[in-house]
């Protein structure tokens, strides 16, 4: 059975650092082959280049011409290569914020998500306190945080952090701890 595991949370959280660690033990556990798609891995390039154009600006991922037009190019050519990956049997790992959808339940829903239910799907929700988030995306020093950190205030009125009880199909990561224990637990509860 191919397995769907995502890694979301917030800019900063850990979460591509979270998924390439998992990626090798659950291989061992498993003996099962992973595929790493990684949304600014995969479309990192190209959206610069499409945002240097229109804008002027190739870092710019947070202006409304680019959350209108091509985050969502962006999601779905992720989840495209996924269900790709997942037909010819092999497992995935998707790394991606995937905020709204999480919100709306989205990854949940095999129907939305295209995928069959000889599909395990797992999503991990990653998450810190904000004021230590933002220490990590100024300590990254990566030109694609700069608009986020410029404008705080409003960038995080874009956050959310799902309560538990509403949200029973995440696997809730608090990612400011002792990486040891709370990466062991993760790794446990993933099977």
């Amino acid at each position: 059975m191919p397995r769907l595991i995502f890694f979301c949370g917030h800019a900063g959280t850990g979460k591509t650092t979270l998924a390439k660690r998992a990626l090798p033990v659950l291989h061992a556990a498993s003996g099962e082959s992973f595929c790493l798609l990684d949304k600014d891995t995969l479309y990192g390039d190209y959206s610069s280049a499409v945002m240097g154009v229109l804008t002027g600006d190739p870092n710019d991922r947070d202006s409304p011409l680019f959350l209108q037009h091509l985050r969502h190019p962006e999601y779905d050519g992720l989840l495209k290569t996924a269900r790709e990956n997942l037909a010819l049997g092999v497992s995935c790992i998707v790394v991606g914020p995937l905020s709204r959808e999480v919100r709306d339940h989205r990854l949940a829903d095999r129907a939305w998500l295209g995928v069959g239910d000889d599909v395990r799907v797992d999503i991990v929700w990653v998450y810190l306190q904000e004021q230590q988030a933002q220490q990590r995306i100024a300590a990254r020093g990566n030109p694609n945080d700069a608009w986020k950190l410029a404008h705080w205030d409003d960038y995080r009125t874009r956050l959310f952090m799902p309560r538990a009880e509403d949200y029973p199909e995440l696997r809730m990561v608090d990612n400011s701890g002792a990486p040891g224990p709370v990466f062991d637990a993760l790794m446990a509860a993933l099977g």
